[in-house]
């Protein structure tokens, strides 16, 4: 039976002001990418997460970003490849205090929002926010756009990769996720989505949205956690790919 990891970016709350659904998300991903303070996230609610990860047997990892809390960390900020580096550190080690706090192991690391898409074609970002990851804890995972810079980064460091694709995102002929500005580009249907992730992955190929097919590994599929539809996205998702005869699990080992 094939394995598949279901992912979301979860923790996306600061103080009393709360994004998304995280405990009915987490009663349903295998993985989960948490905020750590830069772009959302604080101490009480990273703590909050990998608890009820632990509990329930999800995995865990830093989801790093620009510091924009204003910006939810979409925003474009000119950082040299060396601060980047530095400021992924500085969120790894954040999320690895609390969930050795929380009784829970970090298990890999994401990219967030602007940084994840500079970092889809920039080898220079790539390869600083894989540094920053070997560096901190070189046993850590690097999920990683599949078929972008960040994949060659995570080989080129030595590090294990994932390779991830989107349920609720569009991509262009060159397999780049679709700007969030164009129509099209958030795809909110379950039923669409879940079409999607299944020829996705019976092609193992990301599908543009002119039809063309991109040939790639798929170890992990992302629903983001932040949308209205998130929760009715991945429960459809979910169910149908263990009707389609995939075992969920998390693409990382939990336990060392």
């Amino acid at each position: 039976m094939a394995s598949i990891d279901l992912n979301a970016d979860l923790g996306e709350g600061f103080g009393a002001w709360r994004m998304g659904d995280d405990d009915a998300m987490l009663g349903l991903v295998t993985s989960a990418n948490v905020a750590c303070g830069f772009h959302a996230g604080d101490p009480d609610i990273m703590a909050r997460c990998f608890a009820l990860a632990r509990e329930r047997g999800v995995a865990v990892g830093a989801h790093v970003s620009f510091p924009d809390l204003a910006g939810f960390g979409r925003r474009r900020i000119p950082y040299s490849p060396a601060e980047v580096e530095r400021l992924v550190a500085y969120q790894i080690g954040a999320a690895q205090a609390l969930a050795g706090y929380c009784g829970h192991r970090l298990t890999h690391v994401k990219c967030h929002g602007a940084l994840a898409n500079i970092a889809e074609s920039d080898a220079d970002i790539a390869g600083a926010v894989a540094r920053a990851t070997r560096s901190v804890d070189r046993t850590l995972v690097l999920l990683a756009i599949a078929r972008s810079a960040q994949v060659e980064a995570a080989e080129a460091a030595g590090l294990d990769v994932a390779r991830e694709a989107f349920a609720d995102r569009a991509y262009t002929e060159e397999g780049r996720l679709m700007p969030r500005g164009l129509p099209g580009a958030v795809i909110e249907d379950a039923e669409r989505a879940t079409e999607r992730v299944l020829a996705m992955l019976e092609a193992q190929a990301l599908i543009a949205e002119s039809g063309a097919r991109l040939p790639t590994p798929i170890d992990s599929i992302c629903v983001h956690g932040d949308t209205p539809h998130a929760v009715a996205v991945t429960r459809r998702l979910r169910g149908a790919l263990e009707r389609a005869g995939f075992r969920l699990a998390p693409f990382a080992k939990i336990e060392g």
